[in-house]
């Protein structure tokens, strides 16, 4: 395990930041796993697709810039809240919230679970967002 894991989140922020693809790619193990709960089929392996998935990223918000709002470690687990902006080549905003939980071992990630998403700034409310989870016809 690395000294202080949240040192590997805090390189992929500056990497992300600094739009510097090599350094970005580095922070993440060759056999990187990477999860996402609430959309299992674009769980995805290996460094190659963090690379290929970062281009596209790159591309297409050439301006994004990454905060981590909150961090905590726990044995080699790192909890993180993040926002991505930026603004994509046709001039709409790009936004994303949410939290990415990093296993890291020997200075990478070697796994995430990832609950980052894009910000839905719908105008429907609590009640609306209720009715469309449970299925409830609109009143």
């Amino acid at each position: 395990m690395t000294t202080d894991p949240s040192r590997v989140v805090e390189r992929i922020r500056a990497a992300t930041d600094a739009h510097d693809l090599e350094a970005l790619v580095e922070c993440f193990a060759e056999s990187y796993r990477n999860e996402t709960p609430a959309h299992p089929g674009r769980g995805f392996d290996g460094r190659r697709q963090v690379r290929q998935n970062w281009e596209r990223i790159f591309a297409g918000v050439p301006d994004i810039r990454a905060d981590v709002l909150r961090m905590t470690v726990d044995d080699g687990v790192v909890w993180s809240e993040w926002v991505m902006r930026g603004t994509r080549p046709d001039g709409v905003a790009h936004l994303m919230r949410g939290v990415i939980i990093f296993g890291i071992n020997d200075d990478h990630a070697e796994w995430a679970r990832f609950y980052l998403e894009p910000v839905d700034a719908g105008d429907d409310g609590i009640d609306g967002a209720v009715g469309r989870v449970v299925a409830e016809p609109r009143r």
